[in-house]
């Protein structure tokens, strides 16, 4: 029968004294977060019989960071899945810190709702991750945010810059140009273009715009884009909003939604049968996204890969926290995911 480790072989694994162990498995006086560490991983290796003790007693030793975040409407299937993923990736072990996160939905794009959502929050958070438009007052309450002490970072449009502690998500415009590549290629002929933004002040929604513009000018002059629709977000104004546009341009050959109210432009692509007759790109991939790639209602998905985003969020999130003086991380761009019916 093989020998149990015992406490002498633990401290020798791990490069610390016996009674620094002692110390990590009864608390008896304070220990390194590090030390702590380096102790879990030595029980781990050799298969110490305390290994869940010392577990605790390491995550105990690291300092609690509390994670906020403010996301858009929460009937949104993407801000659902990305409030799961930014949870995920607070909750698993991190060997520096722990983590407690705070969620939240928005009410709406009103940035009276979003000041008063962000001072609300603040007070209980130690940094604040937030999907936002870009507007004078949300930039001066990220300010006195910021100047409390409480990191800012804004995702996946950007917003306050110069003022938040940086910006995570996808190049906007080149997701922009991209959808403009794809529209290129898989129009059927020349014809009228339609773009759905949520709104002109999300920043995010405007690169994606003009990079759409820009490459459709660029490479298919021959495609005509007509006045940018706005959805505000919202399905059942994507839905009418759509409707209206199918009866005004016969030879509408596209659509592309660089923004929200997905749902509500797919209800109305199905609602008037034309699956392959008009292409479609939008945003994220989802059950219904998913159910309109494969029914030839959507040609392609742009995705934005929201468990990489969370992750890299919660590391730089945590880093300006333990480096409160480092200056703005600036942006940090993740590749964003391409889908067509062949992939799903």
């Amino acid at each position: 029968m093989a020998r149990r480790p015992t406490v002498a072989d633990l401290a020798r694994e791990a490069g610390v004294s016996v009674a620094t162990v002692d110390r990590v498995l009864n608390a008896r006086l304070p220990v390194r977060p590090q030390t702590a560490h380096r102790v879990y991983e030595a029980a781990e290796a050799i298969g110490y019989h305390g290994l869940g003790l010392i577990r605790r007693r390491a995550e105990e030793a690291l300092p609690l960071y509390r994670f906020g975040f403010l996301l858009q409407r929460p009937d949104q299937l993407f801000y659902q899945d990305f409030a799961r993923a930014l949870d995920q990736a607070t909750l698993v072990p991190h060997a520096d810190f722990r983590a407690q996160p705070t969620i939240r939905f928005l009410p709406s794009q009103k940035p009276s709702d979003i000041v008063a959502n962000l001072g609300e929050l603040a007070p209980h958070v130690d940094t604040i991750g937030m999907v936002a438009i870009d507007h004078p007052a949300v930039t001066a309450a990220v300010a006195d945010v910021e100047a409390s002490g409480k990191p800012v970072f804004s995702l996946l449009s950007d917003f306050a810059t110069g003022v938040r502690r940086g910006y995570i998500g996808t190049n906007n415009r080149k997701v922009g140009r991209t959808a403009g590549w794809l529209v290129a290629k898989a129009a059927p002929t020349a014809g009228k273009v339609a773009v759905f933004v949520g709104s002109h002040r999300f920043h995010g929604h405007e690169m994606r715009e003009i990079g759409f513009r820009s490459y459709l000018r660029e490479a298919a002059p021959d495609l005509a884009i007509i006045d940018t629709q706005v959805s505000l977000e919202d399905a059942g104004l994507a839905h009418e909003a759509t409707l209206d546009i199918l009866r005004r341009y016969p030879d509408l050959v596209a659509i592309y939604l660089a923004g929200g109210g997905t749902e509500g432009v797919i209800s109305a692509l199905r609602e008037e049968s034309m699956a392959g007759r008009v292409v479609l790109v939008c945003n994220e991939i989802n059950p219904v996204t998913h159910a309109a790639l494969a029914d030839n209602i959507a040609t392609a998905l742009i995705a934005t890969p929201l468990a990489a985003l969370s992750q890299a969020l919660v590391d730089l999130m945590a880093g300006a926290l333990a480096r409160p003086q480092a200056e703005s991380v600036g942006q940090t761009f993740l590749p964003f995911d391409i889908f067509v019916s062949e992939n799903i």
